[in-house]
């Protein structure tokens, strides 16, 4: 998907270039939901909500599936985008949302800059519900509600019609990739936007000192009990942090451990292979992270050092190059054979987040499980939607067949199926869980979720 800037806007006088972005037309898209995020799919069901005719959005729905949008305009307070309809006419669709007043701005940009992990998911092209939350606390609705989408159409229909119905689905997928799109629409653009919370969050990082400290509110004490400004507001005002050292040239490939096998005999209880393995292991590890850390991929090497022992337990299982040391793995971490193997097979399908999903139960709250229900609902059409039994926690069971689906705390959803006695991972996560239902289906039709 590309978007280009392609115009200046509308926003409350702005001016800015970003206060219009064109997104080129999308291919067309097979079965499964628009919406994968639920933020998608609240806009969704903001427009499923609204509309009086349920044939009209079949209608748009089919239009959208088919590639008939064409490339989609968003701009403060409206969307819009040429759409042809089955006879080849085509129609020029507008849907109109109502945008935020600069106090309410004031308000969402006071909000954001409270916490550096909104302004973080954001730029990681999340919302974060915590935001949406707040938000809506102060008097904010930042996603739409019924009635919130007003369509306006060249064929003159008084309601949502096909055309408009198909922009909207169409903006779901658009949504999905990129919820600054929504925050667009409400009246900023990202650029203006995330410029004016760096200006806000580097006016809070400063406020404390300039003002004596912790009479100013909103500091802490620092080292030595000297007043200080929070980790987070400071790196959310990132051009206010110095630049770091550039690390080292991380080598082509890593050192090869000594050879162990000597004649003089090891102390009883130590394995000279298994140290050799261990070895290799750790100059493997050291000579991946400084490459990630070169590419500047340091959150991933930093959370690939913050392992449980059983869980590198698992990591290291999975890369044993002979069987009897997954074994003394398995007495090590307190598991059996067979529950290593069913942790290394997961581990390998997604690392210590699959190790989670697959060894860990948690029971989602009231509000993400609405959002998993909405996922579910949307992932399918009416007639290919599965039966799905919550099974307790995070999972849902296929009546009637032995796959299983498993939300991991980060939204993902992993693919299981029954072998013997037990739950095994059957493929990598997907946001889509109709996707990984597909995926367990699939393992199942060759053997290969046992």
């Amino acid at each position: 998907m590309s978007a280009y800037e392609a115009g200046h806007g509308h926003g409350h006088g702005h001016g800015r270039a970003d206060d219009e972005r064109t997104f080129e037309a999308l291919p067309p898209v097979g079965g499964g939901g628009f919406a994968r995020t639920w933020w998608g799919q609240a806009w969704l069901k903001a427009l499923e909500d609204s509309a009086l005719d349920g044939q009209q959005l079949k209608a748009g729905r089919r239009h959208a599936r088919a590639g008939a949008v064409g490339a989609v305009s968003v701009r403060p307070g409206r969307i819009t985008a040429l759409v042809k309809d089955h006879a080849g006419t085509t129609y020029r669709g507008d849907v109109l949302v109502r945008e935020f007043s600069e106090e309410q701005w004031e308000r969402l940009l006071g909000l954001a800059v409270d916490s550096a992990g909104h302004i973080a998911a954001l730029l990681d092209r999340e919302m974060p519900p915590h935001l949406v939350e707040d938000a809506a606390a102060a008097g904010l609705d930042l996603l739409p509600g019924i009635g919130d989408l007003e369509p306006e159409c060249g064929c003159e229909a008084w309601d949502h019609c096909p055309h408009t119905a198909a922009l909207c689905y169409q903006v779901a997928r658009l949504l999905d990739e990129d919820p600054f799109v929504l925050l667009l629409m409400r009246g900023r653009g990202e650029r203006t936007l995330l410029e004016q919370l760096q200006e806000r969050s580097a006016a809070r990082a400063v406020a404390p000192s300039a003002r004596g400290g912790e009479e100013a509110g909103g500091g802490f004490e620092g080292v030595g009990g000297l007043p200080g400004v929070s980790a987070g507001e400071v790196f959310a005002a990132g051009f206010l942090v110095p630049p770091l050292p550039a690390p080292p040239v991380a080598p082509a490939a890593p050192g090869r451990s000594p050879s162990l096998d000597t004649d003089t005999p090891p102390e009883p209880g130590v394995d000279p292979a298994a140290l050799e393995f261990l070895a290799q292991d750790a100059a493997t590890r050291a000579q991946r992270l400084l490459g990630e850390l070169s590419a500047d991929a340091g959150a991933t090497a930093s959370a690939d050092g913050r392992l449980t022992v059983a869980q590198d337990a698992v990591r290291l299982a999975a890369a044993a190059p002979v069987p009897w040391i997954a074994a003394r793995l398995a007495s090590g971490s307190g598991r059996s054979r067979t529950e290593l193997d069913l942790a290394t097979r997961a581990w390998r399908f997604g690392g210590a987040a699959a190790l989670a999903v697959l060894e860990e139960e948690w029971t989602p709250d009231a509000e993400a499980l609405d959002r998993a229900g909405l996922r579910l609902a949307g992932a399918w059409q009416d007639d290919e939607r599965p039966v799905l039994r919550r099974a307790g926690g995070a999972r849902w069971t296929v009546a009637g067949a032995e796959a299983q689906l498993r939300l991991g705390e980060d939204g993902r959803w992993w693919p299981y199926l029954k072998a013997g006695a037990r739950w095994s991972p059957a493929g990598p996560p997907d946001r889509d869980p109709a996707a990984a239902l597909a995926t367990a289906f699939a393992a199942g039709a060759t053997g290969a979720g046992g």
